[in-house]
C-alpha cells in the first residue's frame, strides 16, 4: 500500500472531489482507508440502552486508494509515489519533485 497513517491526501473523483484529509486507518486487504471528513453518510440509529442514543449520526466510510492522491509535503501538489531502494531499505518519494516523502 503506497498510503500510510498520517498521510495528507485529496480526493481526485467522486462526491468528495477537491476535498483534503488525514489518513485514519488503512484496510490493505481491500485497498480501501478512512480519510478523516471524506465519504461521510447518516446512519439513522435506535437505542439500544441508556448509553446508546437514539438519533442521526455521521459514519465515515472507507473510500478506494484508486480515488486518491497523496499530497507531496515538500512541493504541496498532488503526486504519485515512486519508491527508490536505500541500504536495502524501500523509501517513498515524491514523482514530482523527487523528494524523500
Amino acid at each position: 500500500m503506497k498510503l500510510k497513517k498520517g498521510d495528507t491526501i485529496i480526493v481526485t473523483t467522486g462526491k468528495d472531489k477537491g476535498k483534503k484529509g488525514k489518513v485514519e486507518k488503512i484496510f490493505p486487504g481491500q485497498g480501501t482507508v478512512v480519510v478523516a471528513g471524506v465519504n461521510v453518510y447518516k446512519r439513522h440509529m435506535k437505542k439500544k440502552d441508556e448509553k446508546h442514543a437514539s438519533g442521526i449520526i455521521d459514519i465515515t466510510k472507507p473510500i478506494a486508494v484508486s480515488k486518491l492522491a497523496l499530497i507531496c509535503p515538500k512541493c504541496n501538489q498532488p503526486t504519485r509515489v515512486g519508491y527508490v531502494v536505500v541500504k536495502k531499505e524501500k523509501e517513498r518519494i515524491c514523482r514530482k519533485c523527487e523528494q524523500k516523502i
